[in-house]
C-alpha cells in the first residue's frame, strides 16, 4: 500500500488535481441537492478529461431540456399566512393614523380649554329675585294691637317659595347704604334697616335686599307699616308731587323729589323693578286698619 504523501511533498500538478477533485465533489453534492428539490442539472460527462486550468461547466435545465426551470408550487397555507400578515400590517397602519388624528383633536381641545380658562370672563350680575307680593303686608291689628303677617295675600302655590326666601342673609353694612329717611312734609325721621321681613320692619323702614343704594342708578325700595310698629308710613297718601324725600348714608345725603302716588294690589311687584336712573319707591299697606291694598310713592333724585 502506497504511503500517503503530505501536502508539502506534492507537486503543483498534484495539488491542482486534488483541488479539481474537491471542486467536483462539492458540485456533485450541490447537484444532488438540486435533484432532491425537483431540479435537473446537466453537467459535462468527464470532468477528469478537462484541462486542469479549466473549470467544469454546469448548466441548470428543466426536465424537458433547455427551457427555464419551473417555479416551485405555492403552499396554500403559506399564501394564507401572507395575506393575514398583510391585513394585520394594513390594520396597524390605519390604527396609527387614527391615533394620530385623535391626538391632534385632543391637543386642539386642550388648547381651546386653556385659552378659555385664561380669558377674562365678563361678570354678569345676578338678576334680582322679585318678590311674590309687595312688602309690609300684615293683618289689621285687633283691639289689643296684635297683628301678624298676612299669608292670605300670597298665592297658595307660591307660598313654599316665599318661605324659602324668608331667611335671606342680611348684607354687611356698607358706607353707601341708606341709614336714615326724612320726609319734611310728613314730619318723618326714621332709621333705615336692611331687609323688609317681619322682624326688620319692627325696627324701622326696611330696604328691599338687592335694590339700589341711594344716589346710584336703580330703584331704592323702602317699606314700612302704616298702623303698627310706629306707623311710620301712615300718611304716605298726603305726599304731593314736588315733596322731598331725604335719604342719608354714612357719607352724604340724597334728596329725591316725589313724582306720583298710586294704589295697587299686593301682587303688583313690578313697582319694585330696577330703573335706569336714581329713583326711590316707598311702599306701605293701605287703607289704614284695612290693609288689603298697597300705596306706592315714586320719587326721582334731584339734579
Amino acid at each position: 500500500m502506497a504511503r500517503k504523501k503530505a501536502p508539502e511533498e506534492l507537486s503543483v500538478e498534484e495539488l491542482r488535481r486534488l483541488l479539481v477533485e474537491k471542486r467536483r465533489g462539492a458540485r456533485k453534492e450541490r447537484l444532488e441537492h438540486f435533484r432532491r428539490t425537483g431540479r435537473v442539472v446537466s453537467v459535462a460527462p468527464d470532468l477528469l478529461g478537462l484541462d486542469s486550468n479549466q473549470s467544469a461547466p454546469i448548466v441548470d435545465t428543466a426536465e424537458s431540456g433547455g427551457s427555464a426551470p419551473e417555479p416551485l408550487p405555492e403552499n396554500p397555507r403559506r399564501k394564507l399566512m401572507d395575506r393575514i400578515l398583510l391585513g394585520v400590517e394594513v390594520l396597524a397602519v390605519l390604527g396609527l393614523i387614527v391615533v394620530l388624528l385623535n391626538g391632534l383633536g385632543l391637543l386642539r381641545t386642550l388648547n381651546t380649554e386653556v385659552v378659555a380658562a385664561l380669558k377674562q370672563e365678563t361678570v354678569t350680575p345676578t338678576p334680582l329675585v322679585m318678590a311674590v307680593v309687595l312688602p309690609s303686608g300684615h293683618k289689621p291689628p285687633d283691639a289689643q294691637g296684635n297683628t301678624a303677617p298676612n299669608e292670605a295675600e300670597i298665592p297658595e302655590h307660591l307660598r313654599p317659595m316665599v318661605q324659602s326666601l324668608a331667611n335671606i342673609p342680611i348684607p354687611t353694612a356698607a358706607p353707601d347704604q341708606g341709614i336714615r329717611i326724612q320726609i319734611p312734609a310728613l314730619n318723618l325721621d326714621a332709621p333705615i334697616v336692611q331687609g323688609d321681613g317681619w322682624e326688620q320692619l319692627k325696627k324701622g323702614v326696611g330696604q328691599y335686599i338687592g335694590s339700589a343704594d341711594p344716589g346710584h342708578d336703580g330703584n331704592v325700595v323702602l317699606s314700612a307699616h302704616n298702623d303698627v310698629y310706629g306707623e311710620l308710613f301712615r300718611y304716605l297718601d298726603r305726599l304731593a308731587p314736588g315733596d322731598q324725600i331725604i335719604i342719608s348714608t354714612r357719607q352724604r345725603q340724597f334728596i329725591y323729589i316725589v313724582d306720583r302716588t298710586v294704589l295697587v294690589e299686593p301682587t303688583a311687584v313690578e313697582v319694585m323693578a330696577s330703573t335706569g336712573s336714581p329713583t326711590v319707591t316707598l311702599v306701605s299697606c293701605y287703607p289704614y286698619l284695612v290693609d288689603n291694598q298697597r300705596i306706592v310713592v315714586f320719587a326721582r333724585l334731584q339734579n
